[in-house]
């Protein structure tokens, strides 16, 4: 990373640190561990859920990198149900306790949290499932008690991060509708009438 931002200090003279530098620590680390895949001929897993790939929350050629989505069809709260399945099953923590409690983080700067960026996760994968899975336009998810303001925003980045999903490793299918064949959705087109309609009156 060192090496990174000595060799970008001229190109970012002037400009403030941000998520640029959080995405470059993202690329590295894919980076070494897609050498270890070409290396030991080995297929590299994705790690990213069908919450954060949903909202584009991953980033290109970083934890993107691999070529299987294992868990591409999970929302976040099932892969917490999962992990506490897999410990109760085998009476043992597989997955350890910490990483089931602590704030979810992509640890890419101090104390970061994915709150920070994002509804809690019950929240958004309620919103998701519904608009996904559900076919449920934005006037229904809000007609259905959700905050109008989440709402339009979760809609608004699931469908600006399409062009991350036409790049994503093919995930296995798990919901009813999962992203790639069941998901056809066009990388540039204007937003559906209702959206548009309930974006501007939310």
């Amino acid at each position: 990373m060192q090496v990174m931002e000595q060799t970008l200090a001229p190109a970012f003279a002037g400009s403030p640190r941000d998520v640029t530098e959080e995405n470059i620590q993202a690329r590295i680390r894919g980076n070494l561990l897609m050498a270890l895949s070409n290396k030991r001929g080995a297929l590299l897993l994705t790690t990213g859920n069908k919450s954060e790939i949903s909202v584009g929350y991953c980033t290109l050629y970083g934890d993107m990198s691999g070529g299987l989505g294992v868990i591409a069809d999970v929302p976040k709260t099932m892969v917490y149900k999962v992990s506490r399945w897999l410990n109760d099953a085998k009476g043992r923590a597989i997955i350890p306790e910490p990483i089931l409690t602590k704030a979810p983080s992509a640890e890419l700067r101090p104390d970061q949290t994915d709150q920070d960026s994002l509804p809690p996760y019950d929240v958004l994968d309620d919103i998701l499932q519904r608009h996904i899975e559900q076919h449920q336009p934005a006037g229904e998810i809000v007609a259905a008690g959700f905050d109008p303001a989440t709402v339009s925003r979760v809609l608004r980045l699931v469908r600006g991060a399409e062009f991350k999903r036409k790049q994503a490793a093919p995930g296995l299918k798990v919901t009813d509708r999962a992203f790639g064949t069941g998901w056809r959705m066009p990388i540039a087109a204007r937003p559906h009438l209702e959206d548009v309609t309930a974006e501007k009156t939310l």
